[in-house]
């Protein structure tokens, strides 16, 4: 599989947000409801909170591209509190590209930034029902605990995960 990597500008927002409009819905309807699904996919995915992210919060976004065509994208930033620790806020592949090593690239795309970076630890958080932790085990992460979220009037019921990194980005 042939991806390049690019590093998302405020530029890139319609971009993100046309590759999410396909993405968001599939990935979780099997363990939400209609109603949270929309309700989290304004407030994190709209024009306004990803520019919040890239420039307020300093989320880093790597977009995946396949033969030039948007397939996935991934965004992460430094811990606040630690500096050697950096947290996976989200990675996403069109359905399609799944199952096909999009996801793994990007990851280590991440992987190998955090590392350059100065980062040992790589953390995130999925939900306790989403299929991807079996993805998020088998790149090396494991659970450290659980973590209820309050959003709006919706409740995240995530496990934290995290991996070491190394030098060869894995």
């Amino acid at each position: 599989m042939s991806l390049t990597f690019q590093t998302a500008t405020p530029n890139d927002i319609d971009a993100i947000i046309a590759l999410q409009e396909q993405i968001w819905e599939p990935t979780y309807r099997a363990i939400l409801d209609r109603e949270q699904i929309d309700y989290m996919f304004q407030r994190i995915y709209s024009k306004e909170a990803l520019l919040d992210q890239m420039t307020t919060q300093q989320h880093v976004f790597v977009l995946a591209y396949s033969e030039d065509r948007l397939t996935g994208f991934a965004a992460f930033s430094r811990s606040a509190s630690e500096a050697d620790r950096f947290k996976l806020h989200k990675i996403y592949v069109l359905p399609s590209e799944q199952g096909r090593g999009t996801g793994r690239f990007l990851l280590e795309e991440v992987v190998r930034r955090c590392w350059e970076d100065g980062g040992n630890w790589l953390y995130l958080n999925v939900n306790r029902y989403n299929k991807a932790r079996q993805f998020y085990e088998r790149q090396g992460f494991r659970v450290v605990r659980e973590e209820d979220i309050p959003i709006g009037p919706y409740w995240m019921n995530d496990y934290v995960m995290e991996k070491p990194l190394s030098v060869d980005g894995r």
